[in-house]
């Protein structure tokens, strides 16, 4: 056994022991468990880390109560704290460090699966929606991509589609896999309470249900009587302990509700732990430009984001706004990359092109293809880190990534979005962000 992995059983062993403290006393037992875990880190990043989550509880009181709502299924916590703590840090962290200077190029921490591009429904501008529907990944091969995730030191698995739950092997291969942390971004109709019973026992998948506001909202988009089914999902989750939460596309049409204080208390009561936030990227069925966010509310959205953390017990993530976080774009296999169900092994699960494909090569031979490389080398591809993206706010980047790298799109209508009428319009659209992002910063320094 590696130094690594006896540092991963003891870390394990004292995760258990400490939930289970935590869990006798939340309010006052959780902040103690910090001060201890600051003592005990040995790297100097993993002290600042325990810092700032420690000062985050003291200064948001709504934090408390998120934490306390996650406490409900303690063997839910307990196996994605073992697995982010022992696996992904103390072994993988490792692991993934040397690789990647073995192999001069970045080893993720995280990779989106598409087990299968077929689905339930056949909403309006779905980012997926030109994908074959008849792709599927083989259970062997599924399988073996998660084997070799972990020999990279890659424990994080993000799962879309198509509509992962319409995948028949997804919850057997999962339980394959106790040692990884699972998430999916599902539409949430699929879920009935047998598969809420067997995800309760699984304990180590958190679902990322799709909404687009309220009732009407959703139903517009996703199908009548959808709305319905996800809030009797999100109740069968929440009686169960099942960590999950919701995952919104904010359009020019919509941000102001999904944003509203009203809205957030809402998920917030139905029990959703987090919510992802995607801004509309004009890709896949029937792009439609005018559906992305102008600049002026996307500058409202970085204004308004960082109030609703503190204040509501929710964890919001609102992706290419929070450039600042991440030091710019994560994709192209510096932190994440995207499989599909056809096994192209694209930079993102918005940009549809791709050089190789993972049934033709392993997945160390995937991370290192060139353009992954034209991506990093490129990274951080704007000075301005709330300008992120390559598609909506540095197109002229994706250009070069692509010709560099020969990649072909990979489905018809992919490449759209580097020329004529839709490349025109992004050229527009992220100069405006770029001048109205530059004003956002200024702000917060």
């Amino acid at each position: 056994m590696s130094f690594e992995q006896v540092k991963k059983v003891a870390a394990e062993f004292a995760l258990d022991k400490a939930i289970d403290y935590v869990v006798r006393d939340p309010e006052k037992n959780l902040l103690s468990l910090l001060d201890f875990a600051e003592r005990l880190a040995s790297r100097p990043e993993h002290k600042e880390t325990v810092q700032s989550l420690r000062q985050h509880f003291k200064d948001n009181p709504g934090v408390m109560k998120q934490a306390k709502r996650l406490l409900k299924n303690p063997k839910m916590l307990s196996n994605f704290m073992r697995i982010w703590v022992g696996s992904s840090m103390l072994v993988g962290k490792t692991v993934r460090e040397q690789l990647s200077k073995e192999l001069g190029v970045s080893v993720p921490t995280l990779i989106v699966i598409d087990p299968t591009a077929a689905c339930n429904l056949r909403c309006e501008g779905c980012w997926a929606g030109e994908y074959n529907k008849a792709e599927s990944l083989e259970p062997e091969l599924f399988d073996r991509i998660l084997r070799e995730a972990k020999e990279l030191g890659i424990y994080w698995i993000a799962l879309s589609g198509g509509e992962p739950f319409a995948y028949p092997h997804l919850l057997d291969i999962v339980e394959k896999h106790q040692d990884m942390a699972f998430m999916s971004y599902t539409n949430g109709t699929l879920i009935d309470e047998e598969k809420a019973d067997r995800l309760a026992q699984l304990a180590n998948f958190s679902p990322a249900i799709s909404l687009e506001g309220w009732e009407e909202q959703t139903d517009a988009r996703r199908g009548k009587g959808t709305f319905k089914k996800v809030m009797k999902t999100m109740d069968l989750l929440r009686e169960r302990g099942v960590a999950f939460g919701a995952s919104v596309t904010a359009t020019r049409n919509n941000v102001e509700e999904l944003f509203s204080e009203k809205f957030i208390d809402f998920l917030v009561e139905k029990g959703a732990v987090y919510m992802w936030s995607f801004h509309y990227i004009p890709v896949g069925r029937s792009p439609n430009p005018d559906l992305m966010l102008r600049p002026e509310q996307r500058a409202w959205l970085a204004r308004e984001v960082p109030r609703l953390r503190k204040e509501k017990p929710i964890l919001i993530a609102d992706f290419w706004n929070d450039g600042e976080a991440t030091q710019g774009c994560i994709a192209g296999g510096r932190i994440y990359f995207h499989i599909s169900a056809a096994g192209d092994v694209e930079p993102c699960a918005f940009a549809h092109f791709a050089v190789g494909n993972i049934r033709e090569q392993s997945l160390k031979e995937a991370i290192q293809n060139p353009l992954f490389k034209a991506y990093q080398k490129r990274q951080p591809f704007n000075t301005n880190h709330l300008a992120p993206c390559p598609i909506i706010d540095n197109p002229e980047i994706l250009r070069e990534i692509v010709e560099e790298s020969k990649a072909l799109p990979t489905h018809e209508g992919a490449d759209s979005i580097l020329s004529g009428e839709l490349g025109g319009y992004l050229d527009k659209i992220s100069e405006q962000w770029r001048q109205e992002a530059d004003k956002v910063s200024l702000e917060r320094k």
